[in-house]
């Protein structure tokens, strides 16, 4: 059986894979109809395909209704990145690949991507939403507890505590002390360890505070010895500021490493806002 990263190689190898996740990259949400369309093969084929990138976690699916949604899932890609490049060689890696995409835009046409995580409209129509998806090696209650304790919390999320009392109907404050306040919102779904749903209201700038109210859903889910959690972002507005939902992935893979290995990861976005809290 591969392990989880040698499943992410082997999908990405494939170029007909890559070519699936370009496509949801500049529409996520897409059914297999829409993607069977822009691709030379047969739906089996696509299938085929769909089904190894599901293995290794590189796209999720959805249920809406009789229709069955594909979302491109960054996190795996954010795991691979955060395995090799340190916290030093990040701001280089960052600089070089800007400096190659600038060079090669000049002689090309740039193609429009707005941001790095892709947005998709809402099934039910209320505004767009992202969708993450990883598997943790732990129980239901661990990962529950990790989600809704402060102080771990704070560890895997930018420095960030959470606050509530967790229980239907409650409001909550997320935030580093003493530095910044991050969200509020109301816990409209509260069922341990199984199920967290959210509104969110984003606090640390007067752009995001423009966003207005949005919603986030934790849904946990056991598999053997391990955990699926899937987070869905959803409610957002059209062309939503990628701050408000651009963190997910280095979240989740930092909530991985925690469990898995009780270590914080230490990319700069990790660091940020606990490098301000010591200071």
């Amino acid at each position: 059986m591969l392990s989880p990263m040698d499943a992410v190689f082997r999908a990405l190898a494939d170029p007909t894979r890559r070519g699936l996740l370009d496509e949801l990259f500049k529409l996520d949400g897409q059914t297999l109809s829409a993607l069977e369309g822009q691709l030379p093969m047969t739906r089996f084929g696509v299938m085929k395909h769909l089904r190894i990138l599901e293995e290794a976690g590189l796209v999720t699916t959805l249920k809406r209704g009789r229709e069955k949604l594909h979302f491109l899932n960054p996190v795996p890609i954010r795991l691979v990145h955060d395995r090799w490049v340190s916290k030093y060689a990040e701001p280089w890696a960052a600089t070089l690949t800007g400096i190659k995409r600038q060079l090669e835009e000049e002689t090309m046409d740039a193609v429009d991507v707005p941001h790095r995580v892709p947005l998709s409209a809402s099934p039910d129509g209320e505004g767009a939403m992202a969708v993450f998806e990883i598997y943790i090696k732990t129980t239901p209650e661990r990962l529950w507890e990790a989600i809704t304790d402060p102080k771990q919390r704070a560890k895997y999320s930018f420095g960030v505590e959470t606050s509530s009392d967790w229980t239907p109907g409650s409001s909550y404050q997320a935030g580093v002390p003493g530095v910044v306040e991050i969200a509020a919102g109301e816990n409209l779904e509260v069922d341990p360890p199984r199920r967290l749903v959210q509104t969110f209201n984003a606090l640390w700038s007067d752009d995001v505070k423009a966003a207005g109210t949005s919603r986030v859903t934790w849904e946990i889910h056991p598999v053997g010895d391990s955990c699926q959690l899937t987070v869905i972002h959803d409610q957002l507005p059209e062309g939503a500021n990628p701050e408000l939902y651009g963190g997910w992935p280095m979240i989740l893979s930092g909530l991985k490493t925690l469990l898995e290995t009780g270590e914080s990861l230490t990319t700069p976005g990790s660091l940020m806002y606990s490098q301000a809290q010591g200071a």
